[in-house]
């Protein structure tokens, strides 16, 4: 389509009702943060560091060495690629894993997806504990897979006992977990993992994109124990560095591998795409050493919002929650005023900031201790 032609559609007055999409997508709206350019950006919980030289420098090379080949499919499978990050997950939670039960794509989103094409769909359910990852509900909605919602309690944790009777009453095909939680930041422990899956008919996708900010133990730990239950998702682009990267993969029996085999793309992950993560894997050592970084950081923020009489969720993760407030949007847009952007994910009374190089926190920190006259009490 020209240019101009497209001018002329758009001016014809057709919106997305014109068309024929489906029933159960009409209304929704798509992911997104806004895309604001000021001087303190943490709105999308990526890590602030930026790869190390050493990294550069051989991701550089390895692109020059592939570059010639690109004419080429790449490694379908990615087998080398699942060898790298088995060696990791085992290194990284103690717990030996093969290549065979690793899975990887473009994001944990993708993974996510890959897992609703083949155990969700139409007639299905998936069950979720909100506020939690909001593309749960958004991935569902796009296999036609019925997401269900077990709400949080007030303390923004799982309600074990009312989670356990919602299992019983609804039977979902899938129960997500997400430890520790976006947004709030907060770690269900394993042994209520473990209790969750024990109930579930299904199978239950534990969401673990933070967990190297945290010192629990990783689900990976339940693995042997069910083998046809759990799956355990992952990322690199949160610890990493390496959201633009988009790298994510899971850990389970090879059978999972199997079942997301007959769903996955042909060639879904490129040439250039494995050979960033396996030269990012290499250099783990030096990545990770900003996990350390920002665990200080988080805990000087928490520290200060509490000083200040702001309400803080315990965190484990590279973002805070926080609140709270009568109208979240409008201090949000307080904070903005100052140059800082942050997160307002929809629940009301609180934000979500993430952890940032030091004098952003410092920023951060300035227009919160401003803004205090917000804070309304809990009641």
């Amino acid at each position: 389509m020209t240019a101009n032609a497209t001018n002329e559609t758009s001016a014809s007055g057709i919106t997305l009702e014109d068309l024929p999409l489906r029933d159960e997508l009409r209304g929704k709206s798509a992911y997104g943060a806004p895309q604001l350019t000021v001087a303190n950006q943490l709105n999308t919980n990526e890590n602030p560091y930026p790869p190390s030289q050493a990294l550069v420098d051989d991701l550089v090379a390895e692109v020059a060495r592939l570059a010639t080949t690109l004419n080429r499919y790449p490694e379908r499978d990615a087998v080398e690629l699942r060898r790298d990050l088995a060696a990791y997950v085992s290194e990284q939670t103690g717990v030996e894993v093969s290549y065979e039960q690793v899975w990887a794509a473009n994001g944990s989103n993708e993974v996510l997806q890959q897992l609703l094409q083949a155990f969700g769909g139409p007639g299905r359910t998936v069950l979720g504990f909100q506020p939690s990852y909001s593309m749960h509900p958004i991935l569902a909605a796009g296999t036609q897979t019925q997401f269900l919602n077990c709400p949080r309690d007030e303390n923004f944790r799982i309600d074990l006992d009312a989670a356990l009777a919602a299992i019983a009453k609804q039977q979902p095909n899938i129960v997500f977990i997400t430890t520790p939680n976006n947004p709030t930041g907060d770690v269900t422990p394993l042994e209520d993992i473990e209790k969750l899956i024990d109930a579930a008919p299904g199978i239950v996708i534990v969401d673990e994109a933070y967990m190297e900010f945290s010192d629990s133990p990783s689900s990976t730990t339940l693995l042997a124990k069910y083998p046809t239950k759990l799956v355990v998702s992952r990322t690199m682009s949160k610890a990493f560095d390496f959201a633009g990267g988009r790298l994510g993969y899971f850990v389970a029996h090879p059978a999972f591998v199997e079942a997301v085999m007959l769903v996955r793309l042909p060639y879904h992950l490129s040439v250039l795409s494995q050979a960033a993560a396996r030269v990012a894997l290499r250099h783990s050592k030096d990545t990770l050493g900003t996990v350390a970084k920002l665990a200080v950081q988080r805990d000087r923020v928490v520290s200060r919002l509490e000083e200040l009489g702001y309400e803080v969720v315990p965190s484990e993760s590279n973002f805070v929650f926080f609140g709270r407030f009568a109208d979240q949007h409008e201090v949000w847009e307080e904070f903005l005023n100052r140059d800082v952007l942050i997160r307002d994910v929809g629940v009301d009374g609180f934000l979500r900031t993430t952890i940032g190089l030091p004098e952003e926190n410092d920023a951060f920190l300035s227009a919160a201790q401003q803004l205090t006259g917000y804070i309304t009490p809990r009641s």
